[in-house]
């Protein structure tokens, strides 16, 4: 059998048993390169804004967003590791072409949302760096496309370790600045168990801090990169890949979830200093991440801003890699195309340079620090329309055999998605119901707004209803070579198909 157009047969190979710990690094990579997207420019300006509006309050957000991302990261690799396809060629498989090709737009959505932090993260590093206006450096931003592709020729796997080690000097500045500031200990453990939502503008950075952290571009990025292990065709082979992807993941995302909460920790400590200077005092007020490398003072001193702006450049082109591959992923699974990953990447960060340089020039850097945060809130939003299709494949028999997600983590996996999706639907229609009653715009506008949103509000709950509750109808399990398989044989095997190796995943993309 193909898999859009492409061979997934592969013999069966003797299997030497080598030490688990060598198996385990064989698994090692992926993990990690999805876990660069929970440090991108988003993530550390929602970090900052919150920990100096809220201090420690809102760590609990943190905590629980990456927990769910482990869990949703580990199904999305066991997805891919059982079936032998990604989430968007099996969204392909199983929904009509027209939810087909919304879920494929939606999807593209996040991908270019997931984008236009990185390009202010970016241009905003250009300005700490040389001075360059936050408008060129969003114009700038589209020449590190082809920065990135001359890196690649060194080899991708080189490129991801350079950028890593770039990204994780920025956390040990964090950490050493965290270690000199001393916040209370009582005060951070509680707001990482203690749930609260007080002051103004709490709901909304928390749904913020959620959709940074939790990325639906990411569920897709997972379940394909995990194909370009050679996992061996046997239930054994797959239930330890899936428990290598596991632990991998939870120590990737282990360290991100200290990183982010070093940075709540320091903006939150230094922005309530009762020695604040003025100057500082006003940085608070108004934290972005042109203006947050004064909290590294401390430990790095005048070099502080040119740690932070080289930084800060690594995280938003760290960022880009996982983002473009991303994009082709989905382009690849859903329609069946694979551009050149130049194109690829070039086309979406036009896209994404299109808002960020309007608001760049017109709202300046504030503007273009707030854009940072609604970029976050519709990923938050767009967050469903990757998530259930996921719960369901990889707890139904149809998909994984009994390879599905056990009861408990159906169970949990399900409050935790159902969480984001009321919370995001509550947010969403108190917000706009509370603007509606106090806007100061003409009334007949205001009326031809709400005869616009309310009813895109309904299609919205309409579809994520439909997408609960659509039985499958796609099997892409088969019984028989499973029982096969327990018995010694090749592999589960579709057609023609053995699970899980596919050459056309295991190198770059096409150039």
């Amino acid at each position: 059998m193909e898999v859009n157009g492409v061979s997934t047969v592969r013999q069966a190979e003797p299997q030497h048993q080598a030490p688990g710990w060598k198996r385990f690094l064989a698994h090692v990579g992926p993990g990690f390169l999805v876990s660069l997207a929970y440090l991108d420019p988003g993530n550390l300006e929602t970090d900052l804004q919150a920990g100096a509006d809220h201090r420690y309050e809102l760590l609990w957000v943190i905590l629980i967003g990456l927990v769910f991302a482990l869990i949703i990261q580990s199904l999305s690799a066991n997805l891919g590791v059982t079936t032998g396809r990604h989430l968007a060629e099996l969204c392909k498989a199983e929904y009509p072409v027209l939810v087909k090709y919304c879920l494929w737009l939606l999807a593209e959505l996040a991908v270019i949302a997931a984008d236009i932090p990185e390009v202010i993260g970016t241009a905003f590093a250009l300005n700490i760096l040389f001075h360059v206006p936050v408008w060129a450096g969003v114009l700038v931003t589209g020449l590190s496309t082809l920065l990135l592709l001359g890196l690649q020729r060194f080899g991708v796997r080189k490129l991801e370790l350079f950028i890593s080690l770039l990204v994780f000097v920025m956390a040990a500045c964090y950490f050493g600045e965290l270690s000199y500031v001393k916040p209370p200990a009582t005060e951070v453990i509680k707001g990482l168990f203690v749930p609260r939502l007080k002051g103004n503008g709490a709901t909304g950075d928390a749904i913020s801090l959620l959709g940074a952290l939790v990325m639906p571009h990411n569920l897709f990025l997972h379940s394909a990169l995990v194909l370009s292990r050679k996992t061996p065709p046997s239930v054994k082979g797959i239930n330890d890949a899936c428990r290598y992807f596991l632990l991998e993941s939870g120590f990737a995302l282990f360290v991100a979830l200290l990183i982010n909460i070093a940075v709540v920790s320091v903006s939150g400590t230094v922005c309530a200093a009762t020695n604040l200077s003025a100057a500082d005092a006003d940085r608070c007020s108004d934290l972005t991440l042109n203006s947050a490398s004064f909290l590294l003072k401390n430990v790095l001193g005048k070099s502080s801003s040119i740690v932070y702006g080289i930084s800060l450049l690594a995280s938003g082109q760290s960022s880009a890699i996982t983002g473009t591959y991303a994009g082709q992923y989905i382009m690849q699974g859903f329609l069946d195309i694979k551009m050149r990953i130049w194109v690829r990447n070039l086309m979406t960060r036009c896209i994404a340079i299109c808002p960020s340089l309007v608001v760049a020039i017109i709202g300046g850097t504030a503007g273009a620090g707030r854009l940072i945060i609604i970029a976050s809130m519709i990923l938050s939003f767009e967050l469903p329309f990757a998530l259930i299709p996921l719960l369901k494949f990889s707890s139904s028999s149809t998909k994984m055999g009994p390879h599905k997600n056990s009861i408990y983590i159906i169970v949990i996996s399900w409050i935790l998605g159902l969480g984001v999706i009321g919370i995001n639907i509550y947010y969403l229609s108190t917000s706009f119901v509370t603007w509606i009653i106090h806007s100061s715009l003409p009334k007949p506008v205001t009326v031809l707004i709400g005869i616009v949103v309310f009813p895109a509000m309904a299609v919205y709950v309409l579809a994520l209803i439909y997408l609960t509750f659509r039985k499958d109808t796609v099997v892409t399990f088969d019984e028989k070579m499973e029982h096969s398989m327990e018995q010694g044989g090749q592999g589960i095997n579709r057609g023609t198909e053995v699970v899980p190796y596919r050459e056309d995943l295991a190198g770059p993309l096409p150039e």
